[in-house]
Formats: structure tokens, C-alpha cells, sequence
């Protein structure tokens, strides 16, 4: 591994412009003067993509280019490049700054401090709070603390509008797979904050437990979010619940902060509205 990994440098050295200075010491080609970066996790794709330069940004993670797992409009993530996340891929684009979520694996993350690469961990956004914070956090690392402040700006705003005084909603989110989300998920906080309550968790059904239609059937909510496709999820059973209002939410809503949160919260509220 690192006979190949010197290779790699050797080949990047002989073929590529003579590289600046990191702000750490080591060598990474610079980008209207901010660091350069390379981010393995669609989360943060989505918040780099809005915070940072476009030259800073070297690679986003090969999720943001899957139609099923971004969180970010496809049409915005093909414009950068897409990695799978190897120690190799990454040390060829030469980043001042690697960040990835707290589950990178301890290897990968020994092989980035060898290097002498920067790494950046971001965990689980479970609150709005939380994303705006990992906002700022990017921001910050970019360059750009201005842009994360006004990134907050309008998460503030879309939730501002999408906010009701009116009493909650009992509500279900169907997930993709039958499953459902658990109080401490980011979009239950944005149910709440949106005019819904989590009739699963109510009821005491936690993240990632499965809901069978026959459950559902049993006991129906006043509003049915589908965010999934399964087979149950869209059975013509479902169109007896006469006092139930369907509507489906985009599953690339579900997982992920930052101007994720001024999608799900406008439509949430658009929800909410017919539910009244």
C-alpha cells in the first residue's frame, strides 16, 4: 500500500503545477485562496455546495450522483466530481481537507492523518440546531463563515413560514422500506416545528421500526406522508381511509440538514395546509 501510495504522489508531482503551501505545512493546490476539499459524506455535499467555492470543492461523495441516496438536486451534484472514498481517489485530488462523517472507518482515518491530510468528521444532524451549526462549522473550514451565516438566514426564514399556531396534526412518515423515523430524527423536529405530531412515536415505535399496512390500516392517522415505494405502501387498501389525506414525500427530504431543511420545511407546509 504505500509503494502504491508513493507512486501516486510521484505521478501527481511530474504531471501537476507546481502546488502552494497548506495553512498546515503540507502541499494542496489552492482555490481562489480557500482550502481545497474533498467530502465523502451527501450531507455535507449539500452544505460544501452552497458554502463553498466551486474550484474548492475537488470531489463529493458518489451518493450525491445516486438518484436514491442525494440530498442535493442531481442536476447540482454532477457538476463536481464523484468519489467512492478510497485513501487512493482521495490522496490523487491532493485536498487540503478531507471531510467525512463520524462513522469513517478507523483505517481510512489513520491513512488520512499519515498523509498529513486534515480530516473533518460531522455526525448525525438530529435537530434543526444541529444542521446550523454543522453550516457554520463548513463555512468556516471553507473560508466563507458569511455564506453558512446566510445559509442559516434562510433555514430560518423557510422555517419562519412554514411554522403554524394551529394544534398538531397527527401524522405517519412512511419511509422507504416500510420503516419509520424516531422522535430524535431531524425531520420529526421538522414535523414539530411544521404542525405534526409522530403518531408512531406516540405509540411507541422507534427510528427504523417497520409498519405494516395491516397496522396502519388498524389505526390511521389523520395524514399519511409516503416517502417509499414498497408494495404496501401503495395498495388500493390504503384508499378506503377515507378521513386520511395521502401525500408523498420525496425521500431525498429525509436524512440530511442544511438547505435540505428549506425543501422539507416548504413542503411539510404545504402538507400541512390541505390538512386543515
Amino acid at each position: 500500500m504505500k509503494a502504491l501510495l508513493a507512486a501516486c504522489v510521484l505521478l501527481l508531482a511530474g504531471c501537476a503545477a507546481p502546488p502552494t503551501m497548506r495553512a498546515g505545512g503540507g502541499t494542496g493546490e489552492r482555490a481562489g485562496g480557500g482550502p481545497t476539499i474533498v467530502s465523502l459524506n451527501p450531507c455535507t455535499d449539500a452544505i460544501l455546495a452552497e458554502v463553498a467555492d466551486a474550484g474548492q470543492i475537488l470531489a463529493i461523495s458518489h451518493y450525491s450522483h445516486d438518484p436514491r441516496a442525494t440530498s442535493m438536486p442531481l442536476a447540482q451534484a454532477r457538476r463536481f466530481r464523484a468519489t467512492g472514498g478510497t485513501v487512493e481517489e482521495v490522496l490523487a485530488l491532493d485536498p487540503d481537507i478531507v471531510v467525512g462523517s463520524t462513522f469513517m472507518a478507523p483505517a481510512t482515518r489513520a491513512a488520512f492523518d499519515r498523509l498529513g491530510i486534515q480530516v473533518e468528521t460531522m455526525g448525525i444532524a438530529n435537530t434543526v440546531e444541529d444542521s446550523m451549526a454543522q453550516v457554520r462549522r463548513l463555512a468556516e473550514l471553507s473560508g466563507h463563515p458569511s455564506r453558512g451565516d446566510a445559509l442559516v438566514a434562510r433555514i430560518e426564514t423557510a422555517l419562519a413560514r412554514a411554522s403554524t399556531d394551529k394544534s398538531p396534526v397527527a401524522a405517519v412518515l412512511w419511509q422507504p422500506d416500510g420503516i419509520v423515523p424516531g422522535e430524535s430524527e431531524l425531520v420529526s423536529d421538522l414535523m414539530r416545528r411544521t404542525g405534526f405530531s409522530n403518531q408512531t412515536a406516540a405509540h411507541g415505535m422507534g427510528q427504523a421500526d417497520y409498519l405494516s399496512l395491516e397496522h396502519l390500516l388498524a389505526d390511521p392517522p389523520a395524514v399519511l406522508l409516503v416517502a417509499g415505494d414498497e408494495r404496501g405502501q401503495q395498495h388500493p387498501a390504503l384508499a378506503a381511509l377515507s378521513s386520511t389525506r395521502r401525500a408523498t414525500f420525496d425521500p431525498s427530504l429525509l436524512y440530511c440538514g442544511g438547505p435540505t431543511i428549506e425543501r422539507a420545511a416548504g413542503r411539510l407546509a404545504e402538507i400541512r395546509r390541505g390538512a386543515a
